[in-house]
């Protein structure tokens, strides 16, 4: 797992106007800067700004059709920033159940 693979999808998502853009391109599939930019209180030029983060992360890929360029997700882009929050929630539990047993040893007799 890239560490700096995952910050910067963290950094991308860290962002409410690129969640609502990865949201609703998950949700109805490839648009174009200027589709999406009509549900926004930003400008065209703000959203591509936004997609091109997004891509940069590897969460979008853009896709040139002609003068348009369409962005839709990549299926796997998550799955870095997934697996490294697995790897840290499977850590924090190890260490709460040892916390635990520790702090009342009567429990592993049972």
């Amino acid at each position: 797992m890239s560490a700096p693979r995952v910050e910067a999808v963290f950094a991308a998502l860290g962002d409410p106007t690129r969640r609502q853009l990865l949201d609703e391109l998950s949700r109805d599939g490839p648009k174009t800067a200027t589709e999406l930019a009509g549900g926004y209180p930003i400008s065209r030029q703000a959203v591509v700004k936004h997609l091109n983060a997004l891509a940069t992360a590897g969460l979008l890929v853009g896709e040139r059709r002609g003068r348009d360029v369409r962005y839709r997700v990549v299926a796997t882009g998550l799955g870095d920033a997934a697996a490294w929050l697995t790897e840290v929630g499977d850590r924090w539990d190890r260490r709460l159940t040892a916390l635990q047993r520790h702090l009342d040893p009567a429990d592993e007799q049972i």
